[in-house]
């Protein structure tokens, strides 16, 4: 059985592994094909492509991308598999997104600097060295400075929605993002729909227009989910029509998380992957 993990990050966005460690460790977990989806960047793309030829890896890589988007009054992630890297319009959307990104990381840095935390922002911006920077980099400057132990008591106490360093943001809209990921031939996926925090009534709402703007698929399988979310997730895909993606969303090496864990659809499902294989 063909193992697949479709969602993961870099050090050119807020992944803690280098492409090459990254590279060998999806092979260490049995991957065989795998999707590099840094955060409104392509970076990782080039050197993943050269790294698995060099190193002779017997990994697929699925060139991807994950575009945050604003919708009604919350961050949706739209994440693009088997995209041209270098594919104009993308780059174009994406090169908006960073400039936004970075204008945002200013203003956060300003109010956390306003609430005692002088000298916040270079700190996150070395964690971020030449990538993009994001909350993820701030969350690591604070949990250096004693502040939380973990990243969900960073966000709980400093960075999440209507804490002192939460910056709203002015991201793209998702017609635009899944228009750019059409245009660039790939296929376009609503990411982690369990994490957005919104009622049923809402996800259904979400899921409608994301399908009425075009979107091909929706995450359904994540390492850290209850077996009944999984199961209602996959319900949705089936009722709404949408091709179902699997993927750890890997950051770093945790004890809960990992590269290819527990990723499996449930029945009746159809794998995102049907959307290129054959072409």
């Amino acid at each position: 059985m063909i193992k697949y993990d479709l969602h993961s990050h870099t050090t050119y966005s807020d992944g803690q592994l280098s492409v090459e460690q990254l590279l060998h460790r999806a092979v260490e977990k049995n991957i065989d094909v795998f999707a590099i989806t840094d955060h409104d960047t392509l970076a990782a793309i080039a050197p993943a492509r050269d790294i698995i030829a060099n190193d002779d890896l017997p990994l697929k890589l699925i060139a991807g991308v994950e575009v945050s988007t604003k919708w009604e009054s919350f961050e949706i992630h739209i994440v693009g598999l088997n995209i041209d890297d270098e594919n104009e319009a993308l780059i174009s959307l994406l090169s908006s997104q960073q400039a936004k990104r970075e204008e945002r990381a200013i203003e956060i840095g300003h109010r956390l600097a306003k609430n005692g935390f002088e000298g916040i922002y270079d700190e996150a911006k070395a964690f971020a060295d030449n990538a993009q920077i994001t909350r993820g980099h701030f969350a690591r400057a604070l949990i250096e400075r004693g502040v939380a132990k973990n990243f969900p008591g960073v966000f709980k106490k400093y960075l999440g929605r209507g804490k002192t360093g939460y910056v709203p943001s002015c991201w793209c809209d998702m017609q635009t993002a899944i228009a750019a990921i059409h245009q660039a031939g790939g296929v376009a996926v609503l990411a982690h729909p369990g994490r957005y925090q919104m009622s049923n009534k809402w996800l259904r709402k979400l899921i409608v227009e994301f399908k009425n703007a075009r979107g091909d698929a929706m995450e359904v399988a994540q390492p850290q989910q209850a077996p009944s979310e999984r199961q209602f997730l996959g319900e949705l895909s089936r009722e709404y029509d949408l091709l179902a993606s699997q993927g750890s969303d890997f950051h770093f090496p945790t004890s809960w998380l990992e590269l290819g864990k527990n990723l499996y659809l449930p029945k009746d499902c159809q794998g995102v992957w049907q959307a290129w294989e054959g072409q």
